[in-house]
């Protein structure tokens, strides 16, 4: 489990691509410290289990299911990439529960910068959509952030000051993709109370069903 809150900026040092899925190693510092073989690491919010490193990399092997839901296939060497650790039992959880389960991916539609703030719409499929609230948990390349507007097929994000310094959130323009990963507690919620075997079925979870649940 992870929490969104990106500890460093790493880099693609290696791509081994085959046909469905490829070996990929990527330069870091702080997170190598303490690394054993078998750890996780959020990789741009791809959960990867590290299967060698030293001094100055890690590699970790990449499946064809994470390649279907995620953008790793566009990436090349050199490429930034945010990095957190699994988190601790005595860490401090600092985000929301991130589980490095990529849900989908989103395409950034519009940048705009508001006083100290840079604002980023993301368009995604409606699949995705259901589950984004305003003022929600969701998850951008591992970043753990809230959900400022919601509209029918796009919802909006605004990053403070130290989140562009700490991730590479701040090199992203129109048009680029993102990984996302909604935030489990809607899932967990439907699965409950409503059959989500379908993207375009309404969600049978009301406001009613959840405050008499104890969730309001």
């Amino acid at each position: 489990m992870f929490t969104g809150i990106i500890e460093e900026i790493g880099e693609v040092s290696r791509l081994q691509k085959r046909e469905k899925s490829f070996k990929i190693s990527i330069r870091a510092s702080l997170i190598l410290e303490d690394m054993k073989l078998g750890d996780s690491i959020s990789t741009n919010g791809l959960c990867l289990t590290v299967s060698e490193f030293n001094q100055k990399e890690f590699t970790a092997d990449i499946m064809p299911e994470s390649l279907n839901r995620s953008n790793f296939g566009t990436l090349n060497v050199g490429a930034k990439v945010n990095l957190e650790r699994a988190m601790s039992l005595n860490g401090r959880f600092g985000g929301h529960i991130v589980s490095g389960h990529i849900d989908g991916v989103g395409q950034i539609l519009e940048v705009k910068k508001e006083e100290n703030a840079i604002w980023f719409e993301i368009k995604t499929s409606l699949n995705l959509m259901r589950y984004i609230v305003e003022k929600g948990s969701i998850t951008i390349d591992g970043i753990s952030l809230t959900v400022a507007q919601v509209k029918s097929k796009s919802f909006s994000v605004s990053i403070i000051p130290h989140t562009l310094k700490e991730t590479i959130i701040a090199d992203k323009k129109v048009g680029d993709t993102v990984n996302l990963e909604n935030d489990i507690l809607g899932k967990y919620i439907e699965k409950l109370w409503g059959d989500s075997s379908s993207s375009m079925k309404e969600s049978s979870v009301t406001k009613e069903k959840l405050f008499n649940n104890g969730f309001l």
